[in-house]
């Protein structure tokens, strides 16, 4: 049995398309045998998204530390075009 995550509560359980049939399994031991893989499964899962937190961490932590090149500090203008637009503003 392959699984994989879709979300809560959701798994996929690969190539459902070649479905092996077994006649001697009972809903119970096909749900206790799916009990087990998801109880292996989990933890790696886990393991990667927690992979990924500190990932993001590092990813945060470094633009915490670059400045914003979005805000542009005001900028003063000479006197000439200072005087200039008072002028052409008369």
């Amino acid at each position: 049995m392959t699984i994989g995550a879709l979300g809560w509560g959701q798994i996929q359980i690969a190539n459902s398309n070649q479905i092996t049939l077994k006649p001697q399994y009972s809903r119970k031991k096909w749900m206790l045998e799916m009990c087990d893989a998801l109880l292996l499964f989990y933890p790696k899962e886990i393991a990667k998204i927690e992979g990924r937190i500190g990932r993001f961490e590092e990813v945060k932590d470094a633009w915490t530390m670059k400045a914003d090149v979005w805000v542009v500090p005001p900028v003063e203008l000479p006197k000439s075009i200072e005087t200039s637009k008072d002028e052409t503003a008369n």
